[in-house]
């Protein structure tokens, strides 16, 4: 695998290019960083995968998300949580597409706050 970083709006993104299977992956807390921006990517990947792992019962929310070494920025290698392109773009697409649904009509978006609002205990 070659790493071969990237920058997106500024913020670097540490990535691999795996050129047996032709794919690339990419850091997941570089990414959530650059989402979020936050401060604390870390931490925010770390719940966000405790509460993915708790709704989906188990110990992995993703079975694409892999620990490859990439550098770290003291300059040191260390595993992180990198995932594929592929799933990421059209997970993206399709929270987007919602995201406009809901904008069209907003009864979509009270429906998937009730849900949510269910999916905690919650009642109705």
């Amino acid at each position: 695998m070659k790493i071969l970083p990237t920058c997106f709006d500024g913020h670097s993104i540490r990535r691999m290019f795996d050129e047996t299977t032709e794919s690339w992956w990419f850091s997941v807390i570089d990414v959530v960083q650059i989402l979020t921006e936050s401060k604390s990517a870390k931490r925010y990947w770390s719940d966000l995968k405790r509460k993915l792992a708790q709704e989906a019962g188990s110990e992995q929310p993703y079975e694409e998300i892999v620990r490859l070494k990439l550098t770290a920025t003291d300059g040191k290698k260390r595993e992180t949580d990198c995932a594929k392109t592929e799933p990421i773009k059209l997970w993206l697409a399709k929270v987007g597409y919602e995201r406009m649904q809901e904008m069209a009509d907003p009864a979509l978006s009270l429906n998937r706050a009730r849900q949510t609002w269910q999916q905690h205990g919650r009642s109705n």
